[in-house]
């Protein structure tokens, strides 16, 4: 074969030729074992495990904090170590705190009354200047908002220290009277502020009764409805917790029902308008029930109406007053004490005259025929006379 033989070599063309064998190659001795390429069993088990994402994880990092947990709890184990690593961590603390960009000290209030400018002055938990970490905005700004004149408030801390407070009050609407005293409410019923007297807020209407602060709103929309009757106003009361009786001046009241009261007032403005009805002596208009209004007439307004039926007029209480004469007492009581005095000048005649005047000599009234005869022959059938005294005695026959 070309190239297994040398330049000059003949070869037997019935001869094999050798093998070739490559420089340097040895053949290995027949009885040495081979050596396994695979991994050891423990090592292939070691190599799966280090695969599990959860013991990776382990030796990575639960390992290394565990040693490092350790150390520090050594570390702090001594008393002395604690207390010296305390107190450099609070004087750091401090340090950085009072620094002089977060000192704060003034406060600007803005929107507020005098008296509401005082009290949010005197809620401040600490001492200006102080530091703006020790400031508890959000619950500083709780606290302000349960006084009851402030409705809502802004709190914030500006550049320059200071710290800003932006009020908003609740505006009174209306002055409720009622048995521990005055109040101010908004127009929501909230209580603002405690006045002594009517007169120091004499803008605001005034409402009264048990349970009509929580019916503010009700009581303005009233009001409201009531625009002519506002000059005249006197106030709301609320009657028994349900209704409202609408009071106003010369002791004129109107009694509005429980339910639908704006409509009442619009049906009363209505009847003033047509008939002049609150012009004249009226006392009160009861709406209680929507298809029966009752008028209440006054004083005045009954006794022309009882003069004209022929009766007695009424007094301030009610009662029936008695006609006069003209000296001024009543007409009967007069008439009783004139009979009285004649029947007590017969009696004073002379001795053994008799009482009663006979025959042609004493008046009588017939009682029941109404003409005037003799004691002694007194014609009225059935008719009785008076004697002396005035007191009424049976009539004689002639």
């Amino acid at each position: 074969m070309q190239g297994l033989t040398r330049p000059g070599q003949v070869i037997d063309a019935g001869l094999r030729p050798a093998p070739v064998r490559r420089a340097g190659g040895r053949p290995a001795p027949a009885g040495a074992p081979r050596r396994d390429p695979g991994p050891s069993r423990l090592a292939y088990r070691l190599n799966r495990l280090w695969l599990t994402p959860l013991y990776r994880r382990l030796f990575r990092v639960g390992l290394p904090a565990f040693l490092m947990c350790m150390i520090v709890g050594l570390y702090l184990a001594d008393d002395t170590r604690r207390a010296n690593l305390t107190g450099a961590m609070t004087a750091m603390v401090d340090r950085i705190q009072n620094r002089e960009a977060f000192m704060v000290r003034t406060m600007q209030i803005e929107g507020a009354s005098p008296a509401v400018d005082k009290g949010l002055r005197a809620m401040l938990p600490v001492t200006l200047p102080a530091s703006s970490f020790d400031l508890d905005l959000p619950a500083l700004r709780k606290q302000i908002e349960l006084l009851d004149a402030v409705d809502h408030v802004d709190l914030r801390i500006k550049p320059g220290g200071i710290l800003s407070a932006v009020v908003t009050e609740r505006q009174p609407a209306l002055l409720w009277r009622h048995a521990r005293g005055i109040e101010l409410l908004d127009r929501t019923g909230h209580r603002v502020a405690s006045v002594t007297s009517r007169e120091l807020r004499r803008d605001l209407p005034v409402i009264a009764g048990e349970g009509a602060g929580e019916k503010a709103a009700e009581a303005l929309a009233v009001i409201a409805a009531a625009g002519p009757l506002v000059p005249r106003l006197r106030g709301l009361e609320r009657m028994g917790e349900r209704r409202w009786d609408v009071v106003l001046d010369r002791g004129q009241r109107i009694m509005l029902p429980a339910d639908r009261p704006l409509q009442a007032v619009e049906k009363v403005l209505a009847l003033d308008k047509a008939d002049g009805l609150l012009d004249r002596d009226v006392i009160a208009v009861d709406l209680r029930e929507a298809g029966r209004p009752v008028v209440r007439m006054g004083l005045t307004a009954q006794n022309t109406l009882r003069r004209a039926l022929g009766r007695n007029e009424l007094d301030a209480e009610g009662n029936e007053i008695e006609p006069q004469d003209a000296n001024g007492a009543p007409k009967g009581v007069a008439a009783t004490a004139g009979q009285a005095n004649k029947g007590g000048a017969q009696k004073a005649g002379p001795a053994g005259a008799p009482k009663a005047a006979g025959k042609g000599q004493g008046a009588s009234r017939g009682a029941g025929s109404g003409k005037a005869g003799a004691a002694g022959k007194g014609k009225g059938k059935g008719g009785a006379g008076t004697d002396g005294t005035g007191k009424a005695a049976p009539a004689r026959r002639g």
